[in-house]
Formats: C-alpha cells, sequence, structure tokens
C-alpha cells in the first residue's frame, strides 16, 4: 500500500512512518518543519521504500492531488500539537488543520484513497464530563489562547465528517489523548519533556497550580499500533475514536515519579495555571477496545525508562558535537 504522512517529521508522524515501513508499505513523508525535526527520519532514509517532501499541506501552491503523490491511504498529522507551539504559530495552526485537512479530504476523495484525520482530545476542553467519550461535545473557549488549537481541530473534524456524509469519503478521526516517548522534543513545552529535561539538569519541576490537575499519558508504540488499526479498520468509516492510556494520575503523582527514576530529590516551583488548561483529562477507550481490540499495553514505568534514556542518550550527542 502507498501510504502520504503529513507531519511526517514530527514526534507522532516519525513513529509512525516507521512503523509503516516496517510493515512493508511505500511511504511518502511531507512536513514543512515548522516543528518537526528532519533527524527523526534517520532511521526511514535509507529505505528506498521512503520518500520526503519538505511542503505545507496548508499552502495555496501545494497540490496534494498531483498524480505523482497518489496514495491509498492519507494519515494527517500534521500541526503543531504543544501549547508552546500553537501559541508562537496560531495562524499556522488554524491553517495546518482547516486548509491542510481541506487539501487532504481532497486528494483523497479525487484517488478514493482512505483518510485519517489526527484529532485531539483537547477538543473536550476542560471537561464537564469524565472520563470523556466520544459522544461528549466538549468545553471549550471559542476566543481563548488555546482555541487556534482546539477550534481549529474541531473545525476538521467537521469537515472531514461532511466529505464522508455529502462525498462518501472513506474517512475516520482519532482523537489524540496525551502522547509521550523518544523523540519528543527537549522544549516542547509539554509536561513529560519538562520533568525529564528538568531534571537532568539538577533544577526544580516546574508545577503549574497545585499539581492536583490529572493527565492521562499513553507510550508512542501504543498510539501508532491503534492509528494503523483504526486506518485498516472498515468499521471506522466516519468513526471518531478516542486513543489514549486512561490511566489517570495527577501532575504532583508524575513530578515524583519522574524524580524517583531519575533518582534525584523532587523539588518543585509553583506556577500560575494558564488559562484554560483542563484540570482532568482521560479517555474512555470503550470504542476502540471494541472496534480495534485495542488498548495500551506499555506500562508508564516502561514508557517514562524508555523517554529518559532516549533524553539522555541525546543530551550526550549534543554534548559531544558541542
Amino acid at each position: 500500500m502507498r501510504i502520504i504522512v503529513t507531519g511526517a517529521a514530527g514526534f507522532v508522524g516519525s513513529h509512525l512512518v516507521d512503523r509503516y515501513l516496517a510493515d512493508g508499505h511505500i511511504v511518502v513523508g511531507i512536513d514543512n518543519l515548522l516543528t518537526g525535526d528532519p533527524r527523526n527520519l534517520e532511521a526511514a532514509r535509507p529505505s528506498s521504500d521512503f520518500s520526503f517532501l519538505v511542503a505545507d499541506v496548508a499552502a495555496e501552491g501545494f497540490d496534494l492531488g498531483a498524480a505523482a503523490l497518489r496514495a491509498d491511504l492519507i494519515v494527517h498529522c500534521a500541526s503543531p500539537a504543544s501549547p508552546v507551539d500553537y501559541a508562537k504559530a496560531p495562524l499556522e495552526t488554524m491553517a495546518a488543520n482547516s486548509l491542510g485537512t481541506w487539501h487532504c479530504a481532497q486528494a483523497a476523495s479525487a484517488w478514493s484513497a482512505r483518510l485519517l484525520y489526527a484529532s485531539t482530545s483537547e477538543v473536550y476542553g476542560d471537561p464537564l464530563e469524565h472520563p470523556q467519550p466520544e459522544s461528549y461535545w466538549g468545553n471549550v473557549n471559542p476566543i481563548g489562547p488555546r482555541a487556534c488549537y482546539d477550534e481549529s481541530k474541531r473545525f476538521g473534524e467537521a469537515l472531514v465528517t461532511s466529505y464522508v456524509r455529502s462525498l462518501e469519503l472513506d474517512a475516520r478521526i482519532v482523537r489524540i489523548f496525551n502522547t509521550y516517548g523518544p523523540r519528543m522534543r527537549a522544549d516542547d513545552g509539554r509536561v513529560i519533556p519538562n520533568f525529564i529535561g528538568q531534571a537532568l539538569a539538577g533544577n526544580a519541576l516546574t508545577i503549574y497550580g497545585d499539581g492536583s490537575q490529572t493527565r492521562s499519558f499513553c507510550y508512542v508504540s501504543d498510539l501508532v499500533d491503534g492509528i494503523v488499526r483504526c486506518a485498516a479498520s472498515d468499521k471506522t468509516r466516519g468513526v471518531v475514536v478516542n486513543l489514549g492510556n486512561p490511566q489517570e494520575l495527577t501532575i504532583g503523582q508524575l513530578a515524583a515519579k519522574i524524580s524517583e527514576m531519575l533518582g534525584v530529590p523532587l523539588a518543585i516551583e509553583r506556577s500560575p495555571m494558564p488559562a484554560d488548561d483542563p484540570g482532568r483529562r482521560r479517555p474512555d477507550i470503550s470504542r476502540a477496545r471494541e472496534l480495534l481490540g485495542w488498548e495500551p499495553r506499555v506500562s508508564l514505568d516502561e514508557g517514562l525508562r524508555a523517554t529518559i534514556e532516549d533524553f539522555r542518550t541525546r543530551a550526550t550527542r549534543a554534548g559531544s558535537r558541542a
């Protein structure tokens, strides 16, 4: 099968590229490198089944429908995904999830290909229903500082489902909950890379608010497996599926765990809670279990160990180049 992955040089996109190549597919990676890193594709580049295009899927002049790019499946992952990144590039974020999604849907429709749109648990906002099932409409501030991401992802979902209803596009949507693992940027701004980087540097761990807010962390290989299963399933046409780990813990508990795993004393620096930051976040994955036979298999301890080792290795390489 020939597969296009947008956002291919990003954290999740690059792992997805590796998985599809390992499964024997031909993969075309596309990324404008706004937040992606070409080094994430080092494992993929030697493969004759992989090609990479530096391009912006949202750009007016980029023709995703060109015959040379024809594919059987498009997985649209292109978008800044951390609050730090989309705060710096709000318009680019909105474009990736609106125009970028539109271009992907147009191409998939023209090619009679499948489309998987990577949405986010951020569409639930600061949820009033817990845990969050796919039927929950969310509690989102449409003009807040996170709206460029939250609302553009919601628009992308509406666009994809409109293509399904109006043009019978074979498309599906996954809502991705907090994901972590190797290749996350140290300056990503999300809590796990923040904590690991701070602890490795011997600094206090920054906790926003009192640390009682909760998250549920899914290791990247589990997420990728869920995406692959969802894209391949005939049962998911026109369906939204949560992908995440339902194991919930507080940010304070996460800080203590990472400090313990790194063997450093727990030191905390408090900062005010960012605007519209959700107080609780945990997926209901009943639909993923039922339709895909999927659930996370990597424990938090196992995943954190692999992530910490990756951070250490990259820090050593950076030090040797300095």
